[in-house]
């Protein structure tokens, strides 16, 4: 069963940084590429990021270019978001997700493109 598991959001002032994880319960993470995704209230889900399964293939959504850095080690089975310079536009629920393909699709930032998701971890942003 393919099940992950967000960890990491939290209270943060403006310009303050946070790192998520996401990890699988049960599940090794090894071998697929990871999205992050956020989703404010009603709006739709957005794609922030996504990594290959090696590590070596990253793709960023312009937004948050230059100020958030995926990565993941597959010995630990763990992705981590590093977001830095924070702004409150980046508050949000965010989640990760996996179609359990190898590479970033084309379509990357695309929530219909994924069929497996965490339950969201909560990151907000404000003085």
């Amino acid at each position: 069963q393919v099940q992950l598991v967000e960890s990491g959001g939290g209270l943060v002032q403006p310009g303050g940084s946070l790192r998520l994880s996401c990890a699988g319960s049960g599940f090794s993470l090894d071998g697929y590429s990871i999205g992050w995704f956020r989703q404010v209230p009603g709006k739709e889900r957005e794609g922030v990021s996504c990594i290959n399964n090696s590590g070596t293939g990253t793709a960023y959504t312009d937004s948050v270019k230059g100020r958030f850095t995926i990565s993941r080690d597959n010995d630990k089975s763990t992705v981590t978001l590093q977001m830095n310079s924070l702004k409150p536009e980046d508050t949000a629920v965010y989640y990760c997700a996996t179609d359990l393909g190898s590479q970033c699709r084309r379509r990357w930032m695309m929530p219909r493109e994924y069929e497996y998701w965490g339950q969201g971890t909560q990151v907000t942003v404000s003085s």
